[in-house]
């Protein structure tokens, strides 16, 4: 981004707050800010109550963010310490929390993130594409969430809410229009089919965009960058008796679209950032691109009061098949041809991978006591299994994309757990939170390769076996103590583990490798503030984690290949803060801010470096082989802010006017362990803005929409075995939208 974009933002951010104060200041209106109810802790709280940080995204600023038609990308940097990226497109999200993430494209890669939706966990990354709408809440809990949720939550967890069915009819319907010739409708419609029985909510969501980039090579316009994505969800909620509730989901996708936009020497060698010529609606590919995948899932929740007791059970089912094919070089031809390009092409890259076959089942059933008492405790079981088939194809582009190599892995997956959980109220002001959670995690895997790439010179591969296993405890312990009624701080120590992971993508190598278990202890403290008669709420909290035989991800090097290794120590260190101020009726403003600081520690840790002709900044131990021993983890911005702003005018006609500006900010990423010039992105800032009109004596909103209006530009990732590849975040995109309630 030039400094003429940064100094037209930072002047359009000062004249917004300038007015919005002038208007806050002639008003004498008065409200107070709700307080959110979060389930962190898996039973209903305040989460001003809450021992750990949490952000919660809802209502306006949660449909605004996503009004573009993004997939659940929309979300990073959009609270404290949260990125997230992919490679992959709309289907492979990557989540970052605290810095801690993973960077691996292989359909088997584990994240130190998990995400809930309704309570069950989507443990493969596939699953966690699944698109966010007719949400009631967005949870965020940063920090390790070993007692209550277990396996593969150091970094923190992502949770999404449905809204759910309701006794009264009620619902909504949201269309727009934009670029692309893009269409997106969300609707819900929600209400009794036998009152005071059972009631029903079915939710749908379309999101359509053209084709809208030109391939140079082959003359083609409008020939990629479009999907059509189509998801849905039905519930039941059956309450035959006060003290029986059951809530039967489910819920479906179905995706057809591009595959991620791989660019060739795209970033400017010795210097980094986007080259002076790149243009978005432009591409130089010389082979296919299709994407497409299809879930199903059923969720069973069942919730029966025994006397003051809940004895609650969960139950969850997923599907799952896909296939994506790319043009991985980013451009046509090779170096070894007459034609090629863009810039230096050594040799083509053309690969797919997919998943013919995932299932996957979770039963948690936990007892919980009453929330009024002095001492309240839950305890419970959980069991997961999945099983899930991969395949990997490299495909001769120069021999008109037939079939060059395929590998295959076949992984069967089980863990079990046992926990437990209490709060004890030791003052009246003063309480004492310890959790235990004991896990056991096992894994089946088998790898084999059918056919090599012919340029390897290699053959078929015989199957190998891997059954790595392991029993781990994790737990937390907390103290909160309420200063004043509008004050609360806390401290928190907690300890979380990934379970062990596997990696064999045995197209272009012949090992497959393992990761052991990694674990973390982490200590927290904050305070939380409801000022001002409740329209101010400030949360603040520091950390520090000490993670030990952290998985990373070798990405890249010489070859397509990825290898898992353990580093000795890592450690991380940082503060959040979050704001939300609400002066008058009309008017809300909320902002977020963290820092976080990451350092492997591990002398003897050192990787392969780019195959590109890159440009890197630490040591090296060998021929190609370097050091990164001191860096920081890749992912992981120093500083993460986010502010929006709404304000509502209410006209003498009855018309209401809503402006609402949201910003989002990330500093330095790197894409890779080692530090280089290239693969690495100075900062981002990305701003929306939405202009709507409410119709009077209606439940009618008329709106337009503007996403990443400044156009900032930005590398978000690359790949670094043949040439300087990169790819980029979303494009500037205007949209009207009309919004119905009833």
């Amino acid at each position: 981004m030039n400094f003429s974009k940064r100094f037209y933002a930072l002047a359009f951010l000062m004249m917004l707050s300038i007015s919005l104060r002038v208007v806050a200041e002639e008003t004498e209106e008065i409200v107070q800010l709700e307080d959110i109810v979060v389930t962190a802790r898996k039973r209903e709280q305040r989460s001003f109550e809450v021992p750990l940080s949490v952000s919660t995204l809802r209502g306006e600023k949660f449909d605004t963010i996503r009004s573009s038609g993004m997939d659940v990308r929309f979300l990073s940097n959009r609270t404290p310490s949260l990125q997230i990226e992919s490679s992959f497109g709309r289907i492979f999200p990557r989540f970052y929390i605290r810095g801690l993430g993973n960077t691996d494209f292989d359909l088997n890669a584990s994240q130190p993130v998990s995400l809930l939706y309704d309570g069950v966990v989507l443990e493969n990354a596939l699953l966690k594409g699944f698109p966010a709408f007719d949400l009631d809440r967005v949870e965020v809990l940063r920090g390790p969430q070993g007692t209550l949720f277990g396996r593969n939550t150091p970094a923190g967890i992502v949770k999404f809410e449905s809204a759910r069915p309701t006794e009264a009819l009620e619902g909504y319907g949201r269309l727009s229009y934009g670029q692309f010739n893009s269409s997106n409708f969300e609707g819900a419609v929600s209400g009794p089919l036998v009152p005071s029985v059972l009631s029903a909510r079915l939710s749908l969501l379309a999101q359509y965009r053209d084709d809208w980039v030109n391939n140079t090579h082959t003359g083609e316009d409008n020939t990629l960058g479009g999907h059509r994505d189509l998801a849905g969800r039905l519930q039941l909620l059956w309450t035959p008796m006060p003290a029986l509730e059951a809530r039967l989901k489910f819920h479906a996708r179905d995706l057809d679209g591009t595959a991620r936009l791989f660019r060739a020497n795209i970033l400017v060698p010795g210097e980094g950032g986007l080259a002076q010529d790149f243009a978005r609606d432009r591409i130089a590919h010389d082979s296919s691109n299709e994407q497409i995948l299809s879930t199903q899932g059923l969720g069973v929740e069942v919730r029966y009061d025994i006397g003051d007791f809940q004895l609650v059970s969960l139950t969850g089912f997923e599907r799952l098949t896909n296939f994506s094919r790319g043009d991985i070089d980013g451009g046509y031809g090779a170096a070894f041809l007459p034609v090629s390009g863009p810039g230096e092409i050594p040799f083509p890259s053309e690969t797919a991978s997919g998943i013919p076959n995932l299932q996957q089942f979770s039963q948690e059933v936990r007892l919980m006591s009453p929330a009024a008492h002095r001492l309240t405790y839950q305890f419970g079981l959980y069991y997961f299994w999945e099983f899930v088939e991969m395949e990997d194809f490299n495909y001769d582009t120069l021999a008109g994309g037939t079939l060059d190599g395929a590998a295959r892995q076949e992984q069967a997956s089980t863990a079990g757990a046992a926990f437990a959980a209490l709060t004890f109220q030791m003052l009246e002001n003063l309480e004492l939170g310890a959790g235990l959670r004991l896990s056991h995690d096992a894994k089946d895997y088998t790898a084999w390769r059918d056919q090599a790439p012919a340029v390897t010179g290699a053959g078929p591969l015989s199957p190998i076996h891997e059954n790595p296993q392991d029993t781990v405890w994790s737990g937390d312990m907390s103290l909160r103590y309420q200063v004043a009624p509008s004050v609360q701080t806390y401290l928190r120590a907690a300890r979380g583990f990934r379970a062990p992971s596997i990696q064999g993508r045995l197209l272009f190598g012949d090992a497959v490798t393992v990761a052991d278990t990694e674990t973390i202890l982490s200590f927290e403290g904050g305070t939380k503030l409801r000022l001002w008669d409740q329209r101010l709420h400030l949360n603040m909290a520091a950390f520090q984690y000490y993670m030990q035989d952290q998985q990373l991800t070798a990405v890249g090097g010489e070859t397509n290949f990825n290898r898992l290794v353990n580093a000795d120590s890592t450690i991380g260190r940082g503060v959040e803060a979050e704001l939300i101020f609400m002066p008058i009726t009309a008017l809300e403003v909320s902002a977020g801010l963290s820092y976080n600081q990451t350092r492997i520690d591990d002398p003897n840790l050192a990787i392969q470096g780019c195959g590109a002709p890159c440009t890197i900044l630490d040591p090296p131990v060998a021929d190609g082989i370097y050091s990164i021993d001191g860096n920081s983890l890749p992912q992981a911005p120093g500083w993460i802010a986010d502010v929006a702003l709404s304000y509502v005018l209410s006209l003498p006609s009855g018309i209401r006017l809503a402006v609402s500006t949201d910003w989002a900010y990330r500093s330095r990423v790197r894409f890779f362990l080692y530090d280089s010039v290239e693969f690495a992105d100075d900062w981002l800032l990305v701003g929306g803005v939405r202009l709507a009109c409410l119709l009077p004596y209606s439940d009618i909103e008329v709106a337009l929409i503007g996403r990443n209006i400044l156009n900032d530009t930005s590398p978000t990732g690359g790949i670094d075995f043949n040439n300087l590849t990169g790819y980029v975040n979303e494009p500037r995109f205007w949209s009207l939208e009309l919004v119905r309630r009833f």
